[in-house]
């Protein structure tokens, strides 16, 4: 079975995690709460990768999020 790596980023200036794979080409999401972005990647790869003609059928997806925050005292 496929298995595809996603990866989140919080962008601070934006305020919004952002979705973007190196193995889904086209991914590229955003939204305001980690659990809405896993969502919108749920139901955008399996789009994308038909677009991309890759192969149909069942895959995984691995979620890595990461979240940098600048702390001044």
């Amino acid at each position: 079975m496929p298995e595809y790596k996603v990866s989140f980023f919080w962008d601070n200036e934006a305020a919004v995690w952002i979705a973007t794979s190196d193995e889904v080409p086209g991914l590229v999401l955003e939204a305001g709460s980690l659990d809405a972005l896993m969502e919108r990647v749920r139901h955008a790869v399996p789009e994308l990768l038909s677009l991309n003609r890759t192969e149909q059928g069942d895959f995984a997806l691995h979620f890595y999020s990461e979240r940098h925050e600048h702390i001044a005292l």
